[in-house]
């Protein structure tokens, strides 16, 4: 029985570290919202929204456009988070 605990508990640990790759982005210009995939190895700095066509790029002090717009942060931003770092 316990080695169904340990196996079912490392399942639920797993989903909660997972990285999640999908990031609504919303345009605070048009307010036209998108779920886009993030890249894993690089920050997106530009994205041209579908709605009003604005580029837009990350506020001052941001890495990328999904932790700007986004509903999820970048995956980098993520992981520093699950390891501990940054809030």
């Amino acid at each position: 029985m316990e080695g169904v605990v340990n196996a079912a508990l490392q399942r639920y640990l797993d989903q909660m570290n997972a990285i999640n790759l999908q990031s609504t982005l919303t345009c605070p210009l048009c307010g036209h919202s998108d779920t886009e995939t993030m890249p894993t190895d690089a920050c997106q700095i530009y994205y041209d929204c579908k709605g009003c066509g604005k580029a837009l790029r990350p506020k001052q002090g941001d890495c990328c456009v999904f932790c700007s717009y986004g509903s999820e942060p970048c995956p980098s931003i993520q992981q520093t988070r699950q390891n501990g770092k940054i809030g």
